[in-house]
């Protein structure tokens, strides 16, 4: 009996131990670049890291190609409140694609500034719809409404998004720049060897020192190397998407998928990305999962493209479209349920327009 106890607490502990290593792991995912980087320095400016590092048990080896960069933003986060201006949020809508489509210049003169206009003349001005002009005017007093009243009790919460790196275009390929050094100038290593000359001269309590905080190194370096490769996985597959700045170029991903090929728990991925963000090449702000659309939030932005362009085509004519283009073959039920999820008229309608 005894024996069989034995083997159970041993089950147990063991058990203990990989969930709380799990709830460590999540906490440190779901830590902001700055919560983390404050994180980092605590752990380094104790003796003991010190006397790791001296003895060489504990080093630092760079990231590859890792590069870094000063944010465009004023702010350490970009802040969304939730549920008032979506089409930014989720990176679901289209107005980002018709702000990229106007051109920085054009939208802070017709919408921004303090020039009096009417919507057609934003429309001529623009080259766009009426309705898209007034889709813009209408998110922008939106935003400038948000703003005055941002911090009142009244005013809806907001999610705040960490920055983690800017995506920059070379030779037409994208690559991450960062902004916190200190978080990504490179990955601890432990050298066995040297760990083990080191702890016979210590006495137990001093050991024990040693092994709470090599457990903490571990998980710091596995937040930061889980992060490292999901935004290389990330800007590999939307290569395209971050080339051209169209929604509809973006390729589904999900983060099950992506907790695969990282060989870790999809809980870890999604505390990992739910409040990061990314600066894109064309200067906006974006939260991380922009990257990690479904399949239905990727074929609405290529259904509205398509309507866009081809107005006079019938639910069964997009259906082929989609499928020519993009290879993508829905039922002609799910593409007439796409047209009402975006509001788009019937063929007639929008031809009408």
């Amino acid at each position: 009996m005894k024996h069989g106890f034995k083997l159970n607490a041993g089950a147990g502990a063991r058990t203990s131990a990989s969930v709380l290593g799990a709830l460590k792991m999540a906490q440190m995912a779901a830590m902001s670049e700055e919560e983390f980087a404050k994180t980092l320095k605590e752990l380094e400016s104790g003796r003991v890291f010190d006397l790791l590092k001296t003895s060489g048990a504990l080093t630092l080896s760079e990231f590859p190609s890792a590069r870094y960069a000063a944010r465009k933003y004023a702010g350490y986060g970009l802040k969304l409140s939730g549920g008032d201006l979506p089409e930014l949020a989720d990176g679901s809508g289209d107005l980002v694609a018709l702000i990229q489509g106007v051109g920085q210049e054009k939208f802070e003169a017709c919408f921004l500034k303090d020039a009096v206009m009417s919507d057609v003349e934003r429309a001529e001005e623009c080259d766009i719809s009426v309705k898209d002009a007034e889709r813009l005017r209408d998110f922008v007093n939106r935003a400038f409404i948000q703003a005055e009243f941002e911090g009142k009790a009244e005013a809806p919460a907001a999610a705040v998004y960490s920055a983690v790196a800017g995506i920059t275009l070379k030779d037409g390929e994208p690559e991450l720049a960062f902004f916190n050094r200190e978080i990504w100038k490179g990955r601890y290593k432990v050298d066995p060897d040297k760990l083990a000359q080191l702890l016979p001269g210590v006495d137990l309590a001093e050991r024990d020192r040693i092994e709470k905080l090599l457990r903490k190194v571990e998980f710091a370096d596995k937040r930061k190397t889980t992060l490292y490769r999901a935004l290389e996985i990330l800007i590999s597959v939307q290569a395209e998407y971050l080339a051209t700045g169209e929604p509809g170029r973006r390729r589904p991903l999900s983060q099950k998928t992506l907790a695969k090929n990282l060989e870790v728990d999809p809980s870890v991925i999604n505390r990992l990305v739910s409040n990061k963000s990314l600066e894109m090449p064309w200067g906006m702000q974006a939260p991380m999962d922009v990257l990690l659309p479904t399949s239905k939030q990727v074929n609405l932005e290529r259904l509205y493209v398509l309507a866009s362009e081809k107005p006079e085509l019938s639910d069964e004519g997009l259906r082929g479209e989609l499928k020519a283009r993009h290879g993508v073959d829905l039922s002609r039920r799910s593409v007439a349920q796409y047209r009402q999820d975006l509001r788009l008229a019937a063929s007639g309608e929008r031809g009408a327009e």
